[in-house]
């Protein structure tokens, strides 16, 4: 019935949840889970689940085990027993590295080895997806106990795996003529992605000829360096550096994609550069939140690119992984048009970061 919600508005509907606090349930077959974010988790609702006959985990990405030096036995995470006095401050010293200085006695863990921890892993996953710290409270249950969780979003844990894995599909909700500084031929497109996620913007420029390969940048969005001229980064001047480019040549793409922090989300990069501030640097402070070194995935932009007419383009940036993934998702990319823009005293580490450890080629 059409009413009713699918697998992929529940999972909106979860994300929801658990940046308000609120648990999830995920089945497989006779296996259920009831999930809380770790981030968001209350006193009142962690001793309520500690009532409960089970035995509750905090599920962390392998990343953030290997800061605590608790053994990742399932390989990409790991699962750490609560202990029977835990409280909700216990579970956020454990999930959140900013309080790693003000705790740093932290274990020893005890840690799940034996069983699935499928479950585990796609509540990790719906917790990146919320752009909350990866690291959830996790219970293993039966039928006997479900109606604890009576009007809780349920959601199928395979099928939301699936849908965590897929590329969203994105649909066009509207455009119209944007006169800009760099030239009053300015058109905006807006796309929304079909899963309910933040909407991704492309720049036009001119009237960019699809016959021929296009001026085009994949841009994601930084709103401290594009709005607030962050001098941490080198985000704002490649956005003006590029549209500028584009406006002398008279037509190009600029695509502005919503994955700030190269995935994580305002909140956590602003977690990051406060690991930073502590001598960590990019890497290492994604990885200590218990993240990758980039969370991003630009096949939205072959999306859009596509979508908008476009199987040809010179890319304007300075990080191969982009033109491999465009090149992946069948658009050609004829040639990098280097972008070197933005150096500055504050972000000099960030930059030889970026080259030493992520391959951009500045």
């Amino acid at each position: 019935m059409s009413l009713v919600p699918t697998n992929e508005e529940l999972l909106a509907r979860a994300r929801a949840d658990l940046r308000m606090g609120l648990g999830v349930v995920l089945r497989d077959g006779d296996e259920a889970a009831l999930v809380l974010a770790a981030e968001t988790l209350t006193d009142t609702r962690l001793a309520d689940l500690l009532d409960l006959p089970g035995a509750p985990v905090l599920a962390i990405t392998a990343r953030r085990a290997a800061t605590l030096k608790a053994r990742p036995y399932d390989g990409d995470l790991a699962r750490i027993r609560l202990p029977q006095q835990a409280d909700a401050n216990w579970v956020r010293n454990v999930a959140e590295p900013a309080r790693d200085l003000d705790t740093p006695m932290k274990g020893p863990f005890s840690v799940e080895r034996d069983g699935s921890a499928a479950l585990h892993r796609v509540a990790i996953a719906i917790a990146k997806a919320s752009r909350l710290l990866p690291a959830v409270v996790v219970f293993r249950t039966d039928a006997s106990q479900m109606s604890s969780f009576t009007g809780l979003t349920e959601l199928d844990a395979v099928a939301t795996g699936a849908l965590l894995q897929d590329h969203t599909p994105l649909s066009p909700i509207v455009d119209a003529r944007l006169p800009l500084e760099v030239s009053e031929k300015g058109r905006l497109h807006v796309f929304r992605p079909d899963d309910g996620g933040e909407e991704h913007y492309a720049v036009e420029i001119g009237s960019p000829n699809r016959s021929k390969p296009v001026l085009a940048r994949l841009h994601s969005a930084c709103f401290t360096g594009d709005l607030l001229g962050s001098l941490k980064c080198d985000c704002g001047p490649q956005l003006r550096g590029a549209l500028a480019q584009m406006g002398e040549a008279g037509s190009g793409i600029l695509l502005y994609l919503n994955q700030e922090g190269r995935g994580i989300g305002l909140a956590n990069k602003m977690r990051a550069y406060a690991l930073q501030d502590q001598g960590f640097d990019m890497v290492e402070a994604n990885h200590r939140l218990g993240f990758e070194d980039d969370e991003r995935d630009f096949r939205i932009g072959a999306q859009i690119l596509k979508s908008m007419g476009v199987s040809s383009v010179r890319l304007l940036t300075n990080n191969p992984s982009k033109i491999e993934m465009l090149q992946a998702q069948g658009i050609d990319v004829v040639e990098r048009v280097p972008l070197r823009v933005g150096e500055a005293q504050y972000n000099s580490d960030y930059l030889a970061t970026k080259a030493r450890k992520s391959g951009h080629l500045l």
